[in-house]
Formats: structure tokens, sequence, C-alpha cells
């Protein structure tokens, strides 16, 4: 599988507000888990071939009003198959985009054992500038997505802010020590049956877990009422998410090998100065092209797993966008800390318009 973004590396990438004033207009967001009927299985498989197209279709003609991630969750749960994140402006949107997809010939075997909708607002509990960042969601690359609807009690709410501040300044300070998980807080009052949607992004599903844990012990866990279901995700394109439905049997579209060699994209497909995330034996790895040359390394930081493929490249270096890490993308060294350890690099080389990135050094 491969899945590849293409983007300028020149600098960190900027969002889609770069040099804009603070955004002020709340986001909404859904998360939509589907659920496939065993009888479209049994269809032809030119049949599925095109309700997946249609569904895709589907999706493409609201990119230019909604940001939409696609996860699958086979394997991972018994009620549900893939899930839809989306973000937007509107309801109105969110709304058109299901009647859209339930139009297709494959809305018809789709029903929606779980849908949570919620939206972003500022936090009382943190500083003014990281309040008004909440405002807005910037999905990463990552592979893992955990998601769960959560309910505090209405005791909570009857604290003086000043004790309330108190806990969360403490379960803040738990969550900075696990800098791979990304915590995406969304809040429901009002508009559906739980308070908040908290979402969790990370490349290291044990870091979730020691997370979660100590999380457990800390005093806010005692104002819990409510935080499942919990989903795990898997990041995948939206093609490769629906071709988990396969059926028994049928073959995995596998990338193209080359006596070890994986052909990840078209020369063409990453200008020079630019950067892509792909996949390599299911590991995520950043290309780059610079001074004429391709190099790749693995993803994400030796310090704290910041995504490398965002990072500013400098002659044959680039530095994580995180915490400003420099690494030598031949040898996969660090040059300037708080990174202290080699990112692993991988063999790349070009055949005709294919760019080819082999097994990882000393693999």
């Amino acid at each position: 599988m491969t899945d590849v973004r293409s983007q300028p590396a020149v600098g960190k990438r900027p969002g889609p507000d770069a040099g804009a004033a603070p955004p002020t207009r709340r986001q909404i967001v859904k998360f939509s888990f589907f659920r496939v009927d065993p009888a479209w299985r049994l269809l032809p498989a030119d049949e599925r071939e095109a309700g997946k197209r249609a569904f895709e279709a589907a999706v493409d003609a609201f990119s230019d009003r909604l940001q939409v991630r696609s996860y699958s969750t086979v394997g991972m749960r018994g009620d549900a198959d893939f899930l839809l994140w989306q973000i937007g402006e509107t309801l109105d949107d969110v709304q058109a985009l299901h009647g859209a997809l339930l139009a297709t010939p494959m809305g018809a075997y789709l029903s929606l054992p779980y849908s949570f909708l919620a939206m972003t607002r500022r936090s009382v509990y943190v500083s003014p500038e990281e309040s008004d960042k909440r405002l807005h969601l910037h999905p990463a690359d990552s592979k893992y997505f955990f998601v769960y609807p959560f309910v505090k009690t209405r005791d909570w709410y009857q604290l003086p802010l000043e004790e309330r501040q108190a806990m969360m300044d403490e379960h803040i300070r738990i969550g900075r020590k696990y800098p791979s998980v990304k915590l995406n807080t969304t809040y429901s009052f009002g508009l559906d049956d739980q308070e908040f949607v908290v979402s969790f992004e990370t490349d290291e599903p044990a870091d979730f877990l020691d997370l979660v844990m100590e999380l457990r012990e800390a005093k806010t866990s005692t104002y819990t009422l409510r935080d499942t279901p919990i989903f795990t995700c898997i990041s995948l394109s939206l093609r490769d998410t629906l071709d988990t439905l396969r059926l028994p049997g049928e073959g995995e579209r596998a990338p193209v090998q080359r006596d070890g060699w994986t052909r990840v994209c078209a020369v063409a497909d990453v200008p020079e100065g630019n950067s892509m995330l792909t996949y390599v034996a299911n590991q995520q790895v950043a290309l780059f092209r610079t001074g004429g040359r391709f190099y790749a390394v693995a993803n994400r930081c030796s310090h704290a797993n910041g995504p490398l493929v965002d990072g500013a490249l400098e002659g044959a270096t680039v530095a994580c966008p995180m915490h400003d890490s420099r690494f030598d993308l031949e040898t996969g060294q660090p040059l300037c800390g708080p990174a202290s350890r080699p990112v692993r690099t991988y063999a790349v080389r070009v055949e005709g318009d294919d760019v080819l990135i082999g097994p990882a050094a000393g693999s």
C-alpha cells in the first residue's frame, strides 16, 4: 500500500490560513463509522468496483468544502468497517456529503452504527494562544487514529474553576510526556449525545496505551462518566480503505516491486525542493528531492516523532518541524539537537520515469 502526499519542503508546511489573521470561525467535525452489508461482498467484482469508484467520486466532489480523512477498522472492530473523519464549516456540507454517499450504488449496502458530531472551541484551561489554535484542526499524517466519545459527571461543572484548572494542569502535564501522540478535542454539547469527541493521532500505539493508563491515575478521571466505545483505526487512502472490504481469497493490491525495490512514484511527482510521504514495508518514509538527487529517510524524528516530511530542507539536510533537530539525509545522522539518535535511511534509485526505494540501511 502506498499513500503519497506531495508538498514543498523549503519550510514548514503552511496551513490553509498561512499569513492570515488567527481563525475565528469554528469548524464542524464529524466522525462517521460505516458498516458494509455482507451482501455487498457477494456482488460481481465489476459491480463492486463501480460502487467503489462512485463512492470515491462522491467524496472527491466535496474536496473544496470538507477535509475528509479515511481509516479502516477492519480487524479492529466487529461492528464497523471504516471511518470517514470530516472537517468543514457547515452542518449542511456534512449532510450533503452523506446524501451523496447514500446515492451511490454502494450506499444501499451501508449502515452507520456510530456517528459522532462535534465542533472546535477555545479551551479555558490553556493559554489564549494555544486556545486559538484549537479552533482549526490540522490532521497529521500518523498511521493510527484512536477515537471515542466522552462525558464528564455533572459534579465536574460545579467545581470552582481554580480547582478544575489545577486538575487539568496535571492532565496536560501527563499528555506532554507523550509528544508522539497528538490530541484533538472537539465539543458536542447540545449537538449530539456525548459532551466531547476526543481523537488521538500517533505512529506508536504503545505510546497511546501508556498515555491512557497514566491518565487513569490522574484526579480528573474521577469525574469521567463515560468514555466508550473506543475505536482503533488505521489510516489509508480512501481507495485502500475500500479495498480492505475484499472477499476472502481476493488478493491485495501490492505495490510494484523489482528485486526488493518498491516503486513509490513518478519522478515528476516530486519536484526539486519538495517532499513526499510514502510507505515501504508498512513503514512511513519521507522522500526528498534536493540538489538534483532523491533521498529517503524514516519519516519520524528520533527525538519526539515529528514528521520530517514537513521539515525545512537546506541542501542535503532536513530540520524537524517540531523541535528543529537537523538530520543528514545521506546518513540519517543528527547534525544538531535535541535529537541524538540517527533516523533510518533508504536507498533510492531512478529507473526511467520511476522512483524506487530499496531496503532500509542495515536491513
